[in-house]
């Protein structure tokens, strides 16, 4: 009986335990939008970058319209959904916009993923510039 009661006690502390658990967001996610697969890499260095048919925008360093950049990502998990923010700056002058988007986790590897490119955030998963993306590493 003993060995039960510690058995189910382990079990339920261990479910608890991975529930509230922070997200893992770092790694490469990939999501297939109108038949066009991208990737979106969070690592873990708080750098992010977008890919879309083989050319890569952000990470440390890119070069965009003549200009040198870097993209870095910010997550508020205390929200729900999560707030996602990727932020580019420009290097020579510190200049930064923000992409705004929110993540709800599916399982480990599989999330919701919603942004919009007119400065607002996203309320929902609906609208068409939400998409599923599921972590290939």
């Amino acid at each position: 009986m003993k060995k039960i009661v510690l058995l189910l006690l382990a079990t339920i502390l261990m479910s608890a335990t991975a529930k509230n658990a922070e997200p893992n967001f770092v790694g490469k996610w990939t999501g297939d939008d109108n038949k066009e697969v991208g990737f979106i890499t969070f690592d873990k260095e708080g750098y992010a970058s977008f890919e879309v048919k083989g050319q890569v925008l952000g990470g440390k360093e890119f070069e965009m319209n003549g200009q040198k950049g870097k993209m870095t990502y910010e997550i508020n998990t205390k929200t729900n959904p999560i707030q996602v923010d990727f932020i580019v700056t420009k290097l020579d002058t510190g200049e930064e916009k923000r992409m705004l988007c929110i993540a709800e986790f599916i399982d480990k590897n599989t999330m919701n993923f919603a942004l919009n490119f007119d400065n607002i955030r996203p309320k929902d998963f609906l609208s068409k510039n939400a998409i599923v993306l599921t972590r290939e590493e």
